[in-house]
């Protein structure tokens, strides 16, 4: 008899620690939930901060424009072959045929001109796609530069 009882009191306390220890780890999994999601929240923001604060300025010249070219989503990276923030991805739209050469030019925040790259294009209409201008590998598109493409 008393050893049914100490059998029926370890099965008891094996299932209570069991649950126990259920929600214990039910209370962690929510807690950490709760921080990955905050932290993901954080990351975002701080991630679309700096995109808003390394946004550069784009402009496209008028000629180009009359010709049916648009410009999409711009990028700034760095070639395999050496130097940093020197290798621009533009996305182009053109909305009529087109056959010639695009130039590039890389300003600083301050106006000065710091390099430029060129491109043979041809496209037809309705096409779009990304391009890559190479720059020198002693350019460096900084923050807050200006990209003139002509």
């Amino acid at each position: 008899m008393k050893q049914k009882i100490i059998l029926c009191l370890f099965l008891i306390a094996a299932v209570s620690c069991g649950d126990l220890k259920e929600k214990a780890r039910d209370s962690i999994n929510k807690g950490g939930e709760v921080v990955g999601k905050s932290a993901t929240e954080f990351f975002e923001g701080v991630a679309e901060g700096i995109d808003k604060s390394l946004q550069c300025e784009l402009s496209l010249s008028e000629e180009l424009q009359e010709k049916g070219v648009k410009t999409g989503k711009i990028s700034i990276n760095s070639l395999p072959e050496g130097g940093t923030n020197n290798l621009l991805t533009l996305y182009l739209i053109f909305d009529k045929d087109f056959s010639s050469s695009l130039t590039v030019k890389a300003f600083d925040k301050n106006g000065l001109e710091v390099g430029r790259s060129k491109l043979d294009i041809k496209s037809e209409a309705g096409d779009a796609g990304y391009y890559d201008f190479a720059f020198d590998r002693r350019t460096y598109i900084e923050v807050k530069s200006k990209i003139r493409i002509e």
